[in-house]
């Protein structure tokens, strides 16, 4: 699949970007009420969702011991006896790891051999508030690590005071450091203030060349949210038709229930369609999304729910 390569900035259409934020709404609240899905064809679209999982751990506590369990975790997602009994024959593993860049090393070495990429977040992740050459040498020092991934940080003052040429111009910086490694533009929904902003923040980085654009960081007060999502989803659907470029979309932040996750893959099937329904465009940010997927996974089986510690790690 050929990367978005990224396009002029046009102003004109940006600045006839409006949203309803009343219609989103509605749409939004019919997300999971309109299609559900059961038995089996649960399991199977569980099983789609976690290998579209960027399994993530950015807390201040983490050390190369607990990364490593996390790795561990993501080589082996599902028990071997969940696997078996689904009747699956190949290993069956998540998109990514997340980590911050002083354990991207730890990652690449306990991930070696796997396939499994490791995604590093950047550019002064989560509230971006550093010079912008130090975002750049960041992203070069993480890529240089072994990061196949990076999750960069918009800066928000540039939505916010509409320097969408500022806005443009960064993040077409930051694809540029990234080099082959794909770049993931954060866009911190839940500080953009308004879904008009959020939408035009959308249409610009993935002008600039993004190949994901996420809805958070996961450490605002608000994270990914099916509006927001909406938003940003019908930005990839007009792009991708004006210009033949697919862009991934990746919600992060505060989804951690399988039903949440099975309305986010609604979501993508109905806006989207089945081309985005795989790891290469549509990540999930989660570090608690897996436990309850594999959970659901043993009911679906056993008919009985397990307890949590039956899915350590996760």
């Amino acid at each position: 699949m050929q990367r978005n390569p990224g396009v002029a900035l046009d102003m004109g259409l940006i600045s006839k970007i409006k949203i309803n934020k009343s219609a989103v709404e509605r749409r939004a609240a019919t997300m999971g009420t309109r299609r559900t899905v059961k038995k089996e064809w649960q399991a199977a679209w569980l099983l789609r969702a976690l290998t579209c999982i960027d399994l993530t751990t950015l807390a201040g506590d983490d050390t190369p011991g607990n990364v490593s369990r996390l790795c561990a975790k993501a080589r082996q997602p599902v028990r071997s006896d969940i696997l078996v009994a689904l009747g699956l024959s190949q290993p069956v593993t998540v998109g990514a790891v997340c980590v911050y860049h002083n354990l991207i090393k730890t990652a690449v070495q306990a991930l070696a051999g796997t396939g499994i990429p490791v995604a590093a977040v950047s550019t002064g992740f989560p509230a971006g508030q550093i010079t912008m050459s130090q975002k750049i040498k960041e992203i070069k020092a993480s890529v240089a690590a072994g990061a196949k991934e990076i999750d960069i940080v918009i800066s928000r003052a540039h939505v916010l005071t509409g320097n969408w040429r500022a806005l443009y111009n960064e993040v077409k910086a930051f694809r540029e450091a990234c080099g082959e490694a794909h770049m993931k533009t954060i866009l911190a929904t839940g500080e953009l203030a308004t879904l008009t902003n959020v939408a035009k923040a959308s249409y610009v980085c993935m002008m600039a060349g993004a190949d994901f654009i996420k809805t958070s960081t996961g450490k605002e007060n608000v994270n990914a949210t099916l509006p927001v999502s909406l938003v940003m989803v019908r930005a990839i659907r007009d792009y991708y038709e004006q210009t033949g470029f697919r862009v991934g979309f990746k919600p992060a932040g505060g989804i951690r229930k399988a039903k949440e996750a099975l309305t986010w893959l609604i979501l993508m099937k109905e806006e989207l369609g089945d081309a985005w329904l795989n790891n290469h465009l549509f990540r999930f940010g989660a570090s608690g999304l897996l436990g309850d997927i594999e959970r659901q996974l043993e009911h679906f089986i056993t008919g009985r729910y397990s307890a949590s510690y039956r899915h350590p790690v996760a």
